[in-house]
């Protein structure tokens, strides 16, 4: 690949995961703060990006693939997502923001796999090649934060990031037709509901060990969903000042355990290294649910730093094992299906479950954060626990990429 390819796709990676990081860490800081709405409303705000993800592959499989270039559709989409975000931050009723927000997913969650088609259909070698260029991703997403919160004075609890991410999109409209051609992958065959949902993927389900970590992946998303909807506004409620910038820690940290996965991998397995993801989560919560942003402000800390191990050893290791269980044929609907049940499903549930947790836990408008953090520590270590008695397998040899941002 050459210089100016790789120069390319890497931009692309930037302003893809920068337009994400520029309005998803603060939409629960702005709905709770700027719109005074409880956590119901919070969360279920956040199940818009889960219902893109489930809807995204029937787009992506019955339409994309099959009908156009991948870099124009890239390029529409986020032209017309551009317009919806904008709109989006001129709204004030919850009720029709969260249907602005569903028809903004509609056209951003798609992206993330279009995206990687772009660059799958130029790299040569996705192991070695992939990696370095995803990470730059990863960078656009804490560039975004920095943005947030030291470009701009004080619009975390505003709809500013969501009109900087619309620039942003058109931005990344426009380029996205100076992309090399990605013409549709499966032009002239037959679009089958089974291939674009995964659902033949249900047949691994007969080996226990791999029910056993679909299962897992599904129930430890559930909790998970906290962090992202509620996660910013509570470490503003804690006092800590400009925490999209913080939080921004937590990618950075997502970074160097990316690079350090196969170092890790062969010696730890697949098991170990999806134990070990939960578990942070685990101490991620528990962190949190004690910290506090005076004397103990180092446990706040802690659980951001925590997001590396717990995005990287279970999500990166996840799609690891299920490309080694799956057979060659079935890979790609095996990594749908998985994504479809822990980005769609398990957000979905998460997001609605956690959002009545906290309302809930708020008295006064007050909430009760510790007994929130700690009720999803206590989800997590169960689901750890059960993971560790009744999974046997262990892949010990494989190659890693990284794939999305979390």
């Amino acid at each position: 690949m050459s210089m100016s390819i790789r120069v390319q796709l890497s931009v692309m990676m930037f302003v893809q995961f920068f337009i994400w990081g520029a309005w998803f860490v603060t939409l629960g800081t702005y709905i709770g703060g700027g719109l005074g709405q409880d956590g119901g409303v919070i969360g279920k705000m956040y199940t818009t990006t889960a219902w893109g993800a489930i809807i995204a592959p029937l787009f992506i499989g019955m339409v994309a693939d099959r009908f156009f270039y991948a870099q124009r559709v890239l390029g529409v989409l986020h032209l017309v997502g551009a317009g919806i975000i904008y709109y989006a931050s001129t709204v004030d009723d919850p009720k029709l923001l969260f249907w602005v927000l569903v028809a903004y997913a509609m056209c951003y969650m798609p992206t993330l796999a279009l995206v990687n088609t772009v660059a799958f259909n130029q790299i040569k070698d996705p192991g070695k090649e992939l990696p370095p260029i995803r990470v730059v991703g990863t960078v656009g997403w804490i560039v975004a934060g920095l943005v947030i919160g030291y470009g701009f004075k004080d619009i975390a609890a505003t709809s500013v990031p969501m009109k900087i991410a619309a620039g942003a999109s058109v931005l990344m409209g426009i380029y996205s037709f100076f992309l090399p051609k990605t013409p549709p992958r499966a032009a002239g065959k037959k679009a089958s509901l089974s291939d674009v949902l995964g659902l033949e993927s249900l047949a691994l389900m007969r080996d226990k060990n791999f029910a056993v970590f679909v299962f897992a992946s599904v129930m430890v998303v559930i909790p998970l969903a906290a962090y992202y909807s509620f996660g910013h506004l509570y470490l503003t409620q804690m006092g800590m000042v400009t925490a999209e910038v913080k939080l921004t820690m937590g990618q950075i940290s997502e970074v160097v355990f990316m690079l350090l996965m196969p170092f890790f991998f062969v010696r730890l397995g697949v098991k170990k290294m999806l134990l070990i993801g939960m578990l942070a989560w685990v101490a991620r919560y528990v962190l949190w649910g004690f910290g506090d942003y005076d004397s103990l402000w180092f446990m706040l800390i802690g659980g951001i730093l925590l997001h590396g191990i717990c995005y990287d050893f279970f999500f990166l290791a996840g799609q690891i094992y299920v490309d080694e269980k799956a057979p060659e044929e079935m890979r790609a609907n095996a990594q749908g299906f998985i994504a479809i049940l822990t980005y769609g499903i398990g957000m979905l549930l998460g997001n609605f479950l956690g959002g009545a947790w906290v309302k809930y836990q708020t008295v006064d408008g007050v909430i009760n954060w510790q007994i929130v953090w700690l009720t999803a520590a206590i989800f997590a270590f169960v689901v750890a626990i059960g993971f560790a008695l009744f999974f046997k397998d262990s892949v010990k040899n494989s190659s890693v990429s990284a794939e999305s941002t979390g």
